[in-house]
C-alpha cells in the first residue's frame, strides 16, 4: 500500500495536481548529532539542500552563500513527531451520532492555531491529528508538518498512511459524556461498541461486493445494457476503502478484553490494525500485539485519571518495547507536546530503556507507524530536513529546544524569540513611559 501512494503522489506532482514546496538550503555545524539510526556523530555537521539532507559528517564545507548555523556544545535530533494529537483542528468529536465516518479532518485543518507555535518550541516537527473518540467509528484522521505561517494544504504529509479513527470503552459509550452530548444513543455498553463497529463492516463488506460485481460487469466487451451503479454512500466508502487495504485502523483503547476483541474483528473482515492509543493495558497482551504487527501509542504515565485507565503501569511503554512492540510516546495534548522529549525520558527509569530505545519512541517509531519512515524519523542522507537542537542532551531534565528546523526552514529559533519579545517589551515601555509623559 506504502509503495503505491508514493507512485501516485508521485504521478500527481508531474500532472501538477499536488504542489511541491521544496525547502531550502542550511548548514548546520559543530553539533553532537544523534542519527538515532546510524549512531552518534560527535562535532559533526548536517548539509541540507533544497529541504532534503544531502550530506552528514565532518568539517563539511559550506557553498556559496548558504546559511549556517552553529551548533557548537548543542545536541542535534531528528524532529519530534507526535502520532496521537489533536491540534490545528476546527472541532473534533462529531458526537452527535455514533458511526461519522464520513467526516475528514482535512476539512478542519487550522493552520492559523496558536498550538502549533507550542509544539515547535518543544522541538516537535510533525504530527498526526485525529478526530476524538466519541465514536466507535469516527473520521478520517491527517499527518501535518507544523510549517508554521503556511496554508493549510501546505501542512499536509501526503505520504503518510490514510488513517480511520475507532474507539472502545467508555468514551464511545458516552459514559463520561457532559454537555451537549448528553443524549442516550445506542451503544451504552462495551459490547454495543464492540457489535455496532460489527455491524457496519458487514454493510461496507456488501457494499464493496456490490461496487465490485458492477465494476466488473462495466469492464466487460458486452456490458449488460441499462447497467446503473450502485448508490453512493459516503459513510461505507472508507470503510470500504479498510477493507481493499487503502485505510488503516487507528483505535482509541484502554483494556486488553477490548483489544482482543478488536484484533478478532480485524481478522473477521481484512482490515489493518496500525496502532492502538493509549492502550493502557497493553503489557498484558504485548505477545499478541507483536503476533498481529500492531504498534502502540502511549502516554508515558499519568494513569488512573479514570477507571479503565486504573490498571495502567508506569512501565507500559517501556516494558511493550523491550517485548518487541512497535511503541511511540504521544501527547494528545495541546500542552504536553512541547515536552515530549521528557516523556521520552521516563522511559529509561521505568522500562530500562537505552538513551537511543527511548530517542526512538519520538522519532523513527512514530513515523513507522505513520508510513513516513522513508522521509523523516532519522537524521539519513535523502531523507527531510526535519531537525531539532537542544541545548543539552534531549533526554536530560534540564534541556530546552533551541530550534526547530523543517526542510531546511527554521520555524522556530529560541534566541531571536527572546530578542524580539525583549525588543517588544522596551517600545511598550516607552510608549507608557510618552504617554505618562504626556498626562503630566
Amino acid at each position: 500500500m506504502k509503495n503505491k501512494c508514493f507512485v501516485l503522489i508521485v504521478c500527481l506532482c508531474l500532472l501538477g495536481l499536488i504542489n511541491v514546496s521544496y525547502g531550502q538550503d542550511l548548514l548546520i555545524k559543530n553539533g553532537t548529532i544523534l542519527t538515532v539510526t546510524q549512531g552518534e556523530i560527535p562535532n559533526g555537521d548536517i548539509l541540507i539542500v533544497n529541504g532534503v539532507i544531502k550530506q552528514i559528517g565532518r568539517d563539511i564545507q559550506a557553498p556559496e552563500g548558504i546559511q549556517i548555523v552553529d551548533a557548537t556544545g548543542n545536541f542535534i535530533i531528528p524532529g519530534i513527531i507526535d502520532s496521537h494529537s489533536h491540534l490545528a483542528l476546527s472541532g473534533i468529536n462529531e458526537g452527535t451520532v455514533a458511526i461519522t465516518s464520513e467526516v475528514d479532518m482535512r476539512d478542519v485543518l487550522n493552520a492559523e492555531d496558536t498550538g502549533i507555535l507550542t509544539a515547535l518550541s518543544g522541538g516537535v516537527t510533525m504530527i498526526h491529528t485525529m478526530h476524538g473518540s466519541a465514536n466507535p467509528i469516527a473520521g478520517e484522521n491527517i499527518v501535518l508538518k507544523l510549517k508554521w505561517g503556511k496554508t493549510s494544504e501546505d501542512l499536509i504529509v501526503h505520504e503518510a498512511y490514510r488513517t480511520l479513527k475507532f474507539a472502545l470503552g467508555e468514551n464511545p459509550k458516552r459514559s463520561r459524556a457532559s454537555g451537549t452530548n448528553t443524549t442516550p444513543r445506542y451503544p451504552q455498553t462495551r459490547m454495543g461498541v464492540n457489535a455496532i463497529i460489527r455491524r457496519e463492516f458487514n454493510k461496507a463488506k456488501n457494499y464493496m461486493e456490490q461496487w465490485d460485481r458492477y465494476e466488473k460487469l462495466k469492464a466487460m466487451k458486452k456490458p449488460p445494457k441499462n447497467l446503473i451503479p450502485p448508490r453512493k454512500d459516503l459513510r461505507l466508502e472508507p470503510l470500504a476503502a479498510m477493507l481493499r487495504g487503502e485505510i488503516v485502523a487507528r483505535c482509541h483503547a484502554y483494556q486488553a478484553d477490548e483489544m482482543i476483541e478488536f484484533i478478532n474483528l480485524s481478522k473477521e473482515f481484512g482490515f489493518t490494525i496500525a496502532c492502538f492509543e493509549h492502550a493502557w493495558e497493553g503489557y498484558k497482551i504485548a505477545k499478541e500485539i507483536v503476533a498481529n504487527n500492531i504498534g502502540i501509542s502511549v502516554f508515558a504515565d499519568s494513569w488512573a485519571y479514570k477507571v479503565e485507565a486504573s490498571e495502567g503501569i508506569a512501565y507500559n511503554a517501556g516494558f511493550c518495547a523491550n517485548q518487541g512492540v512497535l511503541v511511540s510516546i504521544n501527547s494528545d495534548s495541546g500542552e504536553r507536546i512541547r515536552r515530549l522529549f521528557n516523556d521520552a525520558a521516563k522511559t529509561m527509569k521505568y522500562g530500562g530503556l537505552s538513551e537511543n530505545e527511548a530517542l526512538r519512541l519520538i522519532t523513527i517509531n512514530p513515523a513507522i507507524q505513520l508510513g513516513v519512515d522513508d522521509i523523516v524519523g532519522s537524521l539519513e542522507v535523502g531523507k527531510h530536513g526535519d531537525i531539532a537542537i537542544f541545548h543539552e542532551h534531549p533526554l536530560s531534565v534540564y534541556t530546552r529546544c533551541e530550534m526547530t528546523i523543517i526542510e531546511g526552514d527554521i520555524y522556530f529559533d529560541r534566541a531571536l524569540y527572546l530578542k524580539e519579545r525583549e525588543e517588544m517589551e522596551k517600545k511598550e515601555k516607552e510608549t507608557a513611559k510618552k504617554k505618562k509623559g504626556g498626562g503630566q
